[in-house]
């Protein structure tokens, strides 16, 4: 028996002023010896997850799986799925110039999640979003118990650490949302993207953008913000663009979600099988601030246009009830069933 674990690339579909976007992932099966994880998402009987997930879709975009040929087939495809009116030579600047970026990233030399020495075969990952619900949740030790954490976009930690944790396995951004949001997060106290020794980057790319950011990081270049501290060839993932149309078109993954957590969430999936969010909507939003971060402010939460927060909740939900995932929730407090005697 073997597990089946997958290498990551991380591509960027649509950017907002909270980071949206969609991914494509490559998936490659990865053999360990021992046990195959009893709980793997593979055996789940649930007929709606098994009619949508293709477990060998491809995962990862870098130079040895990436040739004419490819660029051709993919630039049938608008952005952020395919190359369409993207230019793969020198024919224009190097805005336009996306081939030799690409020929510029290196197959990852592990897979993006590996089982724990002494385990039970299985990985165990925190997904954590920014929700106010985790505001007084004391899950900072249950976070970090996880094998891995994935953090995104404005991932405060310094003074909050018992309700947040405080490690950072992989941390799942676009260019714009590593380099917006030190800026827009800095008086809560967030000044750049997580750097834990060790930590993994998933680059999600929306566009042109996100290849120029990925040109000068790679060669070492300045870049505007957000620099990876930690920074390493063989702890870096682009996601492919095939896994991006794959949660477009599968009818679990709806395309109305292009939020990045939404993504980050069908990655963890197909990476491993316990899966855990925290901070994320649940059906008593009204009672929490948008952010875990803004302590002593109670504000709403923002609704846009684009982003349909209500159907995202629902799903979330649907996924917990349905033990595809476990989604952090607030219990509700035990309602009086008998009347107390008088004093």
């Amino acid at each position: 028996m073997s597990l089946q674990c997958c290498e990551i690339l991380c591509l960027n579909i649509t950017s907002s002023h909270l980071c949206e976007f969609s991914v494509l992932v490559l998936l490659y099966l990865d053999v360990f010896s021992g046990q195959t994880c009893p709980q793997s998402l593979r055996n789940s009987k649930d007929e709606d997850f098994q009619k949508a997930f293709l477990p060998n879709i491809r995962m990862f975009l870098h130079k040895d799986n990436f040739n004419i040929r490819e660029w051709n087939r993919l630039s049938h495809f608008n952005n952020p799925f395919g190359f369409m009116q993207m230019k793969h030579d020198g024919t224009y600047f190097l805005t336009h110039n996306v081939m030799p970026v690409v020929k510029l990233i290196s197959k990852p030399k592990e897979p993006l999640l590996l089982p724990k020495p002494g385990g039970d075969g299985c990985v165990h990952c925190a997904v954590v979003g920014t929700g106010g619900i985790l505001n007084g949740s004391k899950m900072g030790a249950e976070i970090d118990a996880h094998d891995y954490v994935f953090r995104m976009n404005a991932a405060v930690v310094d003074g909050y650490e018992e309700d947040v944790g405080n490690r950072t396995s992989v941390y799942v951004h676009t260019a714009h949302s590593i380099t917006a949001s030190p800026i827009f997060y800095r008086k809560f106290g967030y000044k750049a993207a997580p750097h834990d020794e060790g930590i993994k980057y998933v680059l999600i790319p929306e566009g042109l953008r996100d290849f120029q950011w990925l040109n000068a990081v790679i060669k070492g270049e300045r870049v505007a913000e957000g620099e990876y501290r930690q920074y390493n060839e063989t702890r870096f993932y682009v996601l492919h663009q095939d896994f991006l149309r794959y949660v477009r078109n599968r009818s679990v993954f709806p395309n109305i979600l292009q939020e990045v957590v939404y993504y980050l969430f069908v990655l963890c999936l197909f990476c491993h099988p316990q899966v855990s969010a925290y901070g994320f909507m649940t059906d008593d939003y009204s009672k929490y601030s948008n952010y875990y971060f803004q302590k002593y402010l109670k504000t709403n939460v923002v609704f846009y246009a684009n982003h349909d927060y209500i159907m995202e909740k629902n799903l979330w939900k649907s996924f917990h009830e349905r033990k595809i995932m476990k989604l952090f929730q607030k219990a509700k407090p035990q309602e009086k069933t008998e009347k107390q005697p008088p004093p």
